[in-house]
């Protein structure tokens, strides 16, 4: 019996020196067709800054402008994925971001989901930041749901796949098909409802996206480029009838997460989440109530 205790132990919970999460069991990226990049998305700004090749989009940043693209549709549901490489090197104060959100229809008062590389110095990693805006603003009083990682791979090396899954009662952020966090619905309040589009992009973020602030974009180092490509965006327009019923990500007939994609997500938060805003201290957690539940 406590051989069998051991065993069942190091497989829920491996040790540090893993090199990789515990499989997840299901690949939900290889049940959504990829789609062209003209088809499903259209130019938002820095038109001169991007070029499509085979269906792949490369953005760049210099320090004359970044670049952005959205989605032709807007969502109330569905999944949302791209394969991504960003840029080695000195990436200081450079955000590459692929999202939800509905910003422009909603200005000052808008929903996002993020997922943002955030750029990086030197011989550190890069930071992927996922991020859950509730009619939000931009004026200083958006109240951000962050949770932080460090990657158990090098995203400059090669394109991986990164993914959010939004249904009405839950979001799931995923990479390479692993749960990475679940973000349920606790009330109407704390969860985005309204249609949202897919956007991306890149863009200087200098004033908070490296340690704070402390170090900035160095155009010396320019361009600074990501690429995407293998686009992915299934489930229910907004368009849609009311029928419509929103995808999954997993086996199971509820549509939520199994056992086995649980564990692998308790894995890379335990070993690769580097910041849980509901962990921080400094934090209001008045204002952030699913953190009490």
């Amino acid at each position: 019996m406590a051989l069998f205790l051991s065993l069942l132990l190091i497989l829920l919970f491996p040790s540090t020196n893993a090199a990789w999460p515990p499989s997840p069991g299901y690949w939900p990226s290889s049940k959504f067709r990829p789609m062209s990049f003209h088809k499903g998305f259209k130019i938002l700004w820095g038109p001169a800054h991007q070029s499509v090749h085979h269906n792949a989009l490369t953005i760049w940043l210099d320090k004359t402008s970044g670049s952005g693209f959205k989605s032709v549709r807007p969502f109330r549901s569905g999944y949302f994925g791209a394969s991504i490489k960003v840029q080695p090197g000195y990436t200081a104060g450079v955000i590459t971001a692929f999202y939800l959100s509905n910003n422009e229809a909603h200005p000052g008062f808008h929903d996002e989901v993020d997922i943002e590389f955030l750029g990086t110095t030197y011989g550190k990693p890069y930071t992927l930041q996922t991020n859950v805006y509730i009619r939000g603003s931009g004026d200083g009083k958006i109240i951000g749901r962050e949770m932080k990682f460090h990657l158990w791979f090098d995203p400059t090396q090669d394109f991986h796949h990164y993914a959010i899954f939004w249904k009405p009662k839950e979001i799931i952020f995923l990479v390479d098909d692993v749960p990475i966090r679940r973000y349920p619905r606790k009330s109407a309040a704390t969860f985005p409802l309204r249609p949202m589009w897919v956007y991306g992009s890149i863009w200087d973020a200098s004033s908070w996206a490296t340690e704070d602030g402390k170090y900035k974009a160095d155009y010396k180092y320019q361009p600074f480029v990501a690429e995407y490509n293998n686009f992915k965006a299934s489930g229910c327009t907004a368009y849609a009838p009311a029928w419509c019923r929103p995808v999954s990500v997993s086996p199971s007939r509820s549509g939520g997460l199994t056992r086995q994609q649980r564990a692998a997500m308790r894995w890379v938060q335990r070993y690769h989440m580097v910041y849980n805003y509901c962990r921080d201290p400094k934090r209001n957690h008045a204002l952030t109530p699913e953190c009490r539940s």
